[in-house]
């Protein structure tokens, strides 16, 4: 019965660890709000339908979802692409600001070319915008090994404060205008809209086939299985033969292009200007998309439907029962700490099940 036992918790553990981990997290973040929602003096389950409602139920619902979603899913796509090569671009905030002032500078001039060409060359100004932001912090980490959570960290601020120069006084500032902005794009940069009536445009499209191609790419190319082993094992990638540092470059300056896209998405398909501070925090949520799907592209894709849900049903959630758009927030925060904490649980209890093998080892097998 014992050995039994012992066969069942590794698969348990496994499921714990890959795809039902989010899902126990989520659950128990939601009961954890539920608790708080009660000692506020509002219905959790009132509140939770409302929730429910303003995120899925209806077109505008689900448009405002999937709106809210798009930049967070490129994001998380920055990030995750990172964790499969062992490294953490904590940047994507700052390459969401440089990748939309690169697109809006593109958006902004009257090109003499069809509308789809105009689009086209503000989105990859948008990814060359990014993965130029990123350029710093990947050759540090890459050539000089200098931690890439620091030197991202800080590119946050220098990419934030530098749009806010370009929107104030800088060539880009509207003058006279009520909030710093920039003029109004050129029409033919704007990215189309999806479903007349909605501000649903066609960057959720964009992140959804990159979130499959970079899946892929992950899993059946030379690329995908130079970065995977990059993260897995560095210096067993080095003893192959690999050029750790190039790879480790080259991952970094494609995550940062990502948060490239998710501004110039932003830019190019809701604002329709260059706002100062136009993506606060977008950046930030993105790197826990990216830890509730453990990197996973496809997982990736889940994680933002439910990070861009709850922000899109917050409001609903707050005319309904009265409980602030801020909870939405908590459970988010919640959901990522149950992930770390289940995940920690289960490296803990493989960790003291190898302890407890080795002395049965090390006196000569198994079955001695």
């Amino acid at each position: 019965m014992a050995d039994r036992e012992a066969l069942r918790l590794p698969g348990l553990g496994n499921l714990l660890l890959t795809g039902v981990r989010p899902l126990i997290a989520i659950g128990l973040a939601f009961l954890v709000g539920a608790v708080m929602i009660l000692a506020a003096g509002a219905n959790p389950l009132e509140a939770y339908a409302a929730l429910l409602s303003g995120a899925l139920v209806g077109v505008a619902s689900i448009s405002n979802t999937a709106v809210r979603m798009a930049p967070l899913l490129l994001g998380g796509l920055g990030i995750g692409l990172g964790f499969k090569a062992g490294v953490l671009n904590v940047g994507i905030e700052g390459q969401i600001y440089a990748g939309g002032a690169a697109a809006a500078a593109i958006g902004l001039i009257p090109l003499p070319v069809p509308a789809w060409i105009h689009v086209t060359l503000a989105v990859l100004a948008g990814f060359l915008g990014g993965a130029l932001w990123g350029f710093i912090p990947a050759y540090l980490r890459a050539y000089r090994n200098v931690n890439e959570i620091v030197t991202t960290l800080m590119m946050n601020y220098v990419g934030i404060y530098f749009v806010s120069f370009l929107v104030h006084t800088g060539p880009m500032a509207e003058k006279d205008a009520f909030y710093p902005m920039s003029p109004p794009l050129m029409p033919s940069s704007h990215l189309p809209i999806l479903i007349k009536g909605t501000s649903l445009h066609t960057g959720i499209v964009m992140a959804l086939v990159l979130a499959i191609v970079a899946h892929f790419v992950l899993q059946y190319t030379p690329f995908g299985f130079r970065t995977r082993m990059v993260g897995a094992n560095p210096d067993a990638a080095r003893y192959a033969g690999l050029n750790v540092g190039r790879q480790i470059f080259l991952v970094m300056l494609v995550s940062a292009g990502f948060g490239g896209l998710a501004g110039a998405g932003e830019v190019l398909g809701l604002k329709l200007r260059l706002f100062d501070f136009f993506a606060s925090g977008v950046g930030y949520d993105s790197i826990a998309v990216a830890l509730m799907a453990a990197g996973n592209p496809l997982g990736i894709i889940l994680s933002a439907v439910f990070f861009g849900g709850l922000k899109a049903g917050a409001n609903r959630m707050q005319i309904v029962v009265g409980i602030e758009t801020h909870m939405a927030s908590v459970i988010q925060a919640l959901a990522v700490l149950f992930v770390i904490a289940i995940g920690f649980t289960g490296q803990a209890r493989a960790r003291r099940k190898k302890e407890k093998q080795e002395p049965t080892i090390q006196r000569g097998g198994a079955y001695d």
